[in-house]
């Protein structure tokens, strides 16, 4: 059996841009997609904090070390400039796997600068 669990997840984003005339994806500063063990064109699960918006997109790397938090494509009807997000990206692991499994959690300030980086539960998964 195959389970569906949280690999990553990037709290407190704020959103520094948002480009209707782009194909689509959310833009991530890549020093962000670094810390969150994030692809390019991973897919990622977009939470709104000031609407309540959900969205299933992908992450396309912005410049590392510039904050930037971009919607894209019918994305930026979803947000505006200064909205808080939460990024969220699932691992398809196999009940092998989910023995070395613990999610990456990365909190950020309001200039999306990384404030830290931690491992979760890792203890709720293997029952240690």
């Amino acid at each position: 059996m195959l389970r569906i669990l949280l690999k990553s997840k990037v709290q407190r984003l704020r959103v520094t841009a948002a480009n209707l005339y782009y194909e689509g994806s959310i833009g991530l500063d890549a020093e962000l997609m670094a810390a969150a063990e994030l692809l390019p064109y991973e897919q990622v699960t977009v939470l709104n904090l000031n609407n309540g918006e959900r969205l299933e997109t992908y992450v396309i790397p912005e410049p590392a070390g510039s904050g930037i938090v971009c919607l894209n494509g019918p994305a930026a009807r979803k947000g505006v400039a200064g909205d808080e997000l939460i990024v969220l990206s699932y691992a398809l692991l196999s009940e092998e796997e989910l023995r070395q499994h613990a999610p990456v959690l990365v909190t950020v300030d309001a200039n999306n600068r990384i404030l830290s980086r931690q491992v979760l539960g890792a203890e709720l998964i293997h029952g240690a």
